[in-house]
């Protein structure tokens, strides 16, 4: 598929059901159940009881005191409890009784996979494009974003946000899954579109487009295992997208093209965390959720993105389109996109990695390449550099998702200068 093609909000999701963010068990919207609000002060309701379906999911009885659930069409958006008469809107997952954001019931959820081997920087890469998308590139594109949840609130500041931006310290390896349930991170991306034309004339000047997004990533040893993957990573199958990050470190001939001595373990010390290993994995669980036969390429959009590219040599990036920044008009740079795609393609065949695109070309209808920085400069002794967190293009790779999922328009600011004669 073309890198300027769109491809359409699936249907097949919708009439299936929703998948639960948390869980990610597809559930019929009118299974939904609701949990009562409580009482508090003067205002009658159910006192708490311990939830042993949630605790079971939590894999503790703590913060699993709530009040009961109880059945009622999930296709209402409120519900009157069968036992103390008061109203509620708070839905919840019939199989994990998670909360369920009205938001996310109400909206297209999107579930992104963050996928990449140990030490592919996949935490630092979402704490930076949250930050990015809350601030910079947030008002750039007319758009907020708000956690859908307490917990996503909780788990941004103190894994993310509070450590790389606010301590600048290098945060930790994703920790195995196996050593418990880790929660997703659930937004709603909420962005205000100006129409033009008839569109206009027709419906107003300005419209507002809502996403939900759910990020989720992976510890690198989860990939190793099929047995662990069946049981604790059922959000591989779920994902409607994949972001793929590489550490041009981890490439057989890229190590040449970095500025410094790289530091750390030869990419061929461990073949389980090699990429292709890893993205073939993915690719196994996706076909396995979709039910495409081999020798068809999955529907799924997949961007695969070379991380730290700041530690290339200067040389290397002197003419890159690589070295450019984006327009940063509120919109995908359709003629930037494509080059920087044929950029990386022609580096990953140049360092002996070339395998990486042939296999996403035959794999995959809807593939596309990035070069990203998420601190944008060499770290020191486990502590972000001296210049602080410096993001290169890290939103770039969600960007042209968003395109995908028709919530970004598309423009060629180069091709419009060329017919003008600029």
């Amino acid at each position: 598929m073309s890198l300027t093609s769109r491809v359409p909000l699936p249907g097949a999701r919708a009439r299936q059901g929703l998948t639960c963010p948390y869980c990610f068990a597809v559930v019929p919207v009118h299974e939904l159940r609701f949990r009562c609000r409580g009482g508090a002060g003067r205002r009658p309701g159910c006192a708490p009881v311990l939830d042993e379906t949630l605790a079971a999911y939590l894999g503790s009885t703590a913060g699993a005191s709530l009040p009961p659930v109880f059945s009622a069409s999930g296709r209402r958006t409120r519900a009157a409890c069968p036992d103390c008469g008061q109203e509620t809107g708070n839905r919840v997952c019939p199989e994990c009784h998670n909360p369920l954001p009205a938001a996310y019931c109400d909206s297209p959820g999107r579930i992104v996979a963050l996928v990449g081997a140990k030490n592919a920087g996949k935490s630092t890469y979402i704490a930076v494009l949250l930050h990015e998308l809350m601030n910079r590139v947030g008002t750039e594109l007319d758009a907020s974003l708000v956690a859908c949840d307490d917990r996503t609130i909780d788990r941004y500041k103190r894994d993310f946000a509070r450590p790389l931006l606010e301590e600048r310290r290098l945060l930790p390896t994703t920790t195995s899954a196996a050593a418990g349930p880790r929660e997703p991170l659930v937004y709603l991306l909420t962005r205000t579109r100006t129409r033009r034309g008839r569109a206009a004339r027709l419906g107003g000047g300005r419209r507002t487009e809502s996403l939900v997004l759910v990020l989720f990533d992976t510890a690198g040893e989860d990939l190793r295992s099929r047995h662990v993957t069946d049981l604790h990573l059922r959000y591989l199958e779920a994902a409607d997208a994949v972001i793929f990050l590489v550490d041009p470190l981890q490439l057989p001939g890229a190590r040449a093209a970095v500025a410094a001595d790289p530091a750390g373990p030869d990419p061929g010390d461990d073949p389980d965390s090699e990429p292709i290993n890893i993205i073939a994995r993915v690719t196994e669980a996706l076909r396995a959720r979709h039910g495409t036969p081999p020798g068809r390429r999955l529907p799924v959009p997949v961007a695969l993105a070379l991380t730290k590219i700041d530690a290339l040599r200067p040389e290397l990036l002197r003419q890159s389109a690589l070295r450019r920044d984006r327009s940063g008009e509120g919109a995908l740079d359709l003629d930037d996109r494509e080059a920087v795609d044929a950029e990386v393609r022609a580096l990953l065949h140049r360092w002996q990695a070339g395998q990486l695109d042939l296999f996403l070309d035959q794999q995959y209808e809807d593939y596309a390449l990035f070069g990203l920085s998420a601190l944008g400069g060499m770290p020191e002794d486990g502590r972000v550099g001296p210049g602080g967190v410096r993001p290169y293009r890290a939103e770039d790779p969600l960007l042209w998702l968003l395109y995908r999922f028709g919530m970004l328009d598309g423009v060629r600011p180069q091709s419009s200068r060329r017919d003008s004669g600029g």
